[in-house]
């Protein structure tokens, strides 16, 4: 007997980053693939001498049920955070989520209505667009350059498709690693404000600045239309499963229902547990542990790149975050060096599967902070001769380890960042 899922779930896909993590563990890879935060870096002494504390000192309230909005310390050391950065916020602003994707989750449960738009940069969060897919919504992207969003078309953009929000991550974009522009930030303000546009600002790497100083938050900006996201994913351990949101306080409390619908709260324990390591760990200082070691390997990784890429190949140069993005030569598709580089212990990921609209197979994300120095060396030579190699088969025309040669890539010699997407290439987002 057939059991019939529901209509916005029969066109729903496995996240691709997400299935090639399962290729990506086994033992002998090199993995560049995951937006995986350093392990070596957790400070995991630290945190179990804090759940320690809280199961000897306070054992009945941090194994009872709580608050769906959160534990109310940790809300005010958020809202203490956001205030320092220029967010107007307060604990009653904030709530805890089940990391920042449930906060994806929850804005656009609350906001979107079947066949509603959400703008976004293109290429975009997979799991973002996700989410929107999830409920019906309808996807538009907007091509982006070394400054991010191009925000000059965003004005057209919301008058012709009127969109019930706008998406993107402003700091260190996944997956081009992009930083929007001051000035863009300004403008992106101002278009929501004049239409009245909600605007889901997702921040889980702005913490992980190593170069230049630290940009204006758009909720800063804007912050009766912001729903501002943060995590601990990316900056303490992502297996605590916790980040929260900062919204427009006439929301907060929609917000609350819904996620009292998902999962009534946030886990009690590490919500206690997470408080009481913030009373005394030196955040700040763990903060600058953290960017100078992703630093260290994002320079090796560029160095690596300039030694061992082909000509035709380029790439980013993030100034923090997790990625940075790689173009291919022309005629060299991302599927073909997915099967080729995996073949020599290497995983990455296409980067097609980032795009909104028709895929572009011209593009690689690559992740420089789960790997050493030396270990990101000797990946990216693999990488390297995995893209040498095909490209002689391109050249020389016959099969090549079973990959066949000269199969040309969609919008070939395109600039480096998002450029030959179409403005407003739209979809709903089905991979």
């Amino acid at each position: 007997m057939n059991i019939e899922t529901a209509r916005r779930m029969r066109g729903a896909v496995p996240s691709a980053v997400r299935e090639i993590l399962k290729v990506a563990e086994r033992p002998d890879v090199l993995s560049f693939a995951g937006g995986l935060p350093a392990p070596e870096l957790f400070p995991a002494l630290e945190l179990s001498e804090a759940y320690a504390s809280v199961l000897r000192d306070s054992p009945a309230a941090a194994l009872q049920y709580g608050i769906t909005e959160g534990f109310l310390p940790l809300r005010e050391w958020i809202a203490s955070r956001l205030r320092a950065q220029g967010i107007p916020a307060t604990a009653e602003s904030v709530m805890v989520v089940s990391g920042s994707q449930q906060g994806i989750d929850l804005v656009a449960r609350v906001l979107l209505d079947p066949g509603d738009t959400v703008l976004v940069e293109n290429p975009s969060y997979v799991a973002a667009l996700q989410a929107f897919a999830a409920y019906e919504a309808r996807v538009v992207g907007l091509p982006g350059d070394d400054d991010g969003l191009r925000t000059e078309l965003l004005e057209e953009a919301v008058r012709a498709h009127r969109p019930a929000l706008i998406y993107l991550v402003p700091e260190f974009q996944n997956p081009r690693g992009t930083t929007l522009a001051q000035d863009r930030r300004r403008e992106l303000a101002a278009v929501a404000a004049r239409h009245g546009v909600p605007v889901l600002e997702d921040d889980p790497y702005g913490a992980l600045r190593f170069r230049g100083a630290p940009s204006t938050p758009i909720a800063a900006l804007a912050d009766g239309l912001t729903f501002y996201l943060g995590t601990f994913s990316k900056t303490l351990a992502p297996g605590l499963r916790l980040g929260w949101i900062h919204g427009p306080k006439a929301l907060m409390r929609t917000l609350t229902i819904a996620k009292q619908a998902c999962d009534l709260q946030t886990a009690t324990l590490s919500q206690h547990a997470l408080a009481k390591l913030l009373e005394t760990f030196d955040y700040e200082a763990h903060l600058g542990r953290i960017r100078a070691e992703y630093r260290t390997r994002r320079e090796a990784m560029l160095r690596a790149l300039e030694h061992s890429m082909p000509a035709g190949t380029r790439w980013s140069r993030p100034d923090g975050g997790l990625f940075l993005w790689l173009e291919l030569p022309p005629g060299v598709r991302d599927d073909e060096v997915f099967r080729a580089a995996l073949a020599h212990s290497v995983a990455v990921v296409p980067g097609s599967g980032f795009f909104v609209g028709p895929p572009e197979h011209g593009y690689l994300r690559l992740n420089f902070s789960n790997q050493s120095a030396s270990n990101i060396a000797l990946g990216i030579a693999r990488l390297g001769q995995t893209l040498h190699t095909l490209g002689a088969a391109q050249a020389a025309g016959p099969r090549v380890d079973g990959i066949e040669a000269g199969a040309g890539a969609a919008g070939t010699g395109r600039a480096l960042h998002g450029g030959g997407v179409s403005f407003l290439s739209t979809t709903t987002f089905q991979r």
